[in-house]
């Protein structure tokens, strides 16, 4: 008996997976979102090998040279490849966004957990994030890198000190839902150490919204580093950061409107593949938007 409601269960699992599936593949929004995403992340990963000349080379002579065969996106001022610079440019883009959204979700995941499990340890953690998130994104990560170095580390631990928040609140709300459900209170009577029910029991049942507020911040971390590149604070030059590219791109902007075009559509369609997959995540995944 106890091997056939184990192989039942598990069919029950493959048909929900196959439903959820389909309706993914099924939103043509969410699959064109993921298909973006695919194809920056391939630019980003295989950059080596599709601009293997790399995004330094500069050629005095063929300065601010307009798209053509040999250099379609252009060059910009000093004569270095502008499409080469974007390639790179959003591999660092993706670098900062991925690495930010781990650290923020493992980090907010917990303060959130801790904070909505327990009740004196609440008012701590979130008079703390609500500090941190009613000053604008912008401000707080220039303040933070005007004590750091600049560099893509600085960058990094700023901005995971301005999302981290964000996520810690979605957690905190999911785990005061989950920890009055009945399993919670069964596992407290059986013995269950707090550890072990935030970690095993709560943890796995507040994922979903978790993952779909990763996904916004992903995008969010890759718009606010180009902003602090932008403004000087971010990742210095001559590393081709997409913020980096349209700081240097702003004294050719009326005469080589090329060099501020691209790294412009690259940055919107980046962002926008990332947003609408989060779209899709956030259908596949919670089920109260379905």
């Amino acid at each position: 008996m106890k091997n056939e409601e184990k192989s039942i269960g598990k069919e029950a699992i493959r048909e929900r997976r196959k439903i959820k599936i389909k309706s993914f593949t099924t939103n043509k929004l969410a699959v064109f979102g993921l298909i973006l995403t695919v194809i920056i992340v391939f630019l980003g990963v295989f950059a080596n090998m599709i601009c293997p000349e790399g995004p330094y080379v500069m050629d005095i002579t063929k300065r601010y040279t307009a798209p053509c065969s040999e250099f379609i996106f252009g060059t910009d001022k000093m004569g270095r490849d502008v499409f080469s610079r974007i390639v790179y440019g959003i591999r660092i883009s993706l670098i900062v966004g991925a690495v930010t959204t781990i650290v923020t979700f493992i980090m907010g995941m917990i303060l959130g957990m801790i904070a909505g499990y327990f009740k004196r340890m609440d008012n701590i953690i979130m008079r703390l994030c609500e500090a941190i998130m009613s000053i604008p994104p912008v401000l707080m990560a220039i303040a933070l890198m005007s004590a750091f170095k600049p560099n893509i580390q600085s960058v990094v631990a700023s901005l995971c000190i301005v999302y981290t928040p964000h996520i810690a609140r979605v957690a905190r709300g999911a785990t005061i839902s989950v920890k009055e459900q009945t399993y919670i209170e069964a596992a407290r009577a059986q013995g269950a150490t707090n550890f072990r029910i935030i970690f095993k029991h709560i943890a796995p049942n507040i994922l979903s919204p978790v993952i779909v507020q990763a996904t916004y911040i992903f995008a969010t971390a890759i718009i606010l580093e180009a902003s602090l590149s932008f403004l000087g604070a971010g990742i210095p030059a001559p590393s081709p950061s997409l913020g980096n590219i349209l700081y240097e791109a702003k004294e050719g902007i009326f005469s080589a409107k090329w060099i501020t075009i691209f790294p412009g559509i690259a940055m919107i369609i980046t962002v926008l593949g990332i947003n609408i997959l989060g779209d899709g995540l956030r259908d596949l995944l919670d089920p109260k938007s379905n």
